[in-house]
């Protein structure tokens, strides 16, 4: 039985050529161009993923992601012609597994749905990679590195005596990183940290969520100290200032 990938996309030649490409290799696709009656479709015969359109008429993306998550845990690829990393958290926020910018290349396209769906169907861990658990109460409840104080118990972060709002991704990956300072993360260990209860998601997301923990945590988010990238593999929290 082909899988099957619901599109949301008002421009019709768009949905037209997401469509080809999708089913040349080799999946079942519905394409619908309104936000209701990609609410309806997707609620009648729930699909495997849906691509959904930022800017639908009637329902936009963001309404469709909020109501379907309250309903289960379809993975869900996000279209949108806003870039800006605040609209990008909004809809990571509100339930989009990953987001693609226009213009994009449809091969890209169906590879990200190929990486989304490999994932959701993922049940089995490789043994020789370590699962990456947020601390937890009565386990280092309180975590301190550097200027930066992490309390898993009553869920709260601050720098210095400045305490930082976090979404409870960003708390996760934190949480994570800060019991075990100056270790290296890839973007699939901090992925485990976001992916429960059946909830996939994708590396960008993980992406995402550290430049907005840079804003944050950061004196200069451009040019981190402490929350720092290792070209190739991935993150880690530094204890004390360093180059970014």
């Amino acid at each position: 039985m082909s899988t099957y990938v619901l599109v949301a996309e008002d421009d019709r030649k768009q949905a037209e050529l997401i469509r080809r490409y999708l089913v040349h290799n080799g999946y079942a696709v519905t394409v619908v161009h309104d936000g209701g009656t990609a609410l309806r479709e997707a609620t009648r015969r729930p699909p495997d993923l849906l691509v959904l359109d930022w800017m639908l008429p009637g329902l936009d993306g963001l309404e469709i992601c909020r109501r379907l998550r309250v309903a289960g845990e379809l993975p869900i690829l996000m279209l949108t012609a806003r870039s800006t990393e605040d609209d990008v958290l909004q809809g990571l926020d509100l339930g989009a597994d990953d987001y693609m910018t226009k213009p994009f290349r449809p091969r890209e396209l169906v590879a990200r749905i190929r990486t989304l769906l490999r994932r959701s169907h993922h049940t089995a861990r490789p043994a020789s990679a370590a699962p990456v658990s947020p601390a937890a109460p009565g386990n280092r409840a309180v975590l301190t590195v550097g200027r930066l104080t992490v309390n898993a118990a009553r869920h709260q972060v601050f720098v210095h005596d400045r305490p930082v709002d976090c979404t409870p991704g960003e708390f996760r990956i934190l949480s994570a990183m800060a019991a075990s300072p100056d270790r290296v993360f890839t973007r699939s260990q901090l992925l485990d940290c976001l992916t429960d209860h059946g909830r996939t998601v994708s590396e960008r997301t993980v992406d995402v969520h550290i430049l907005n923990l840079r804003k944050k945590i950061e004196t200069s988010p451009r040019q981190p100290q402490h929350l720092l990238t290792v070209h190739g593999i991935g993150y880690k929290l530094a204890r004390g200032d360093h180059g970014a």
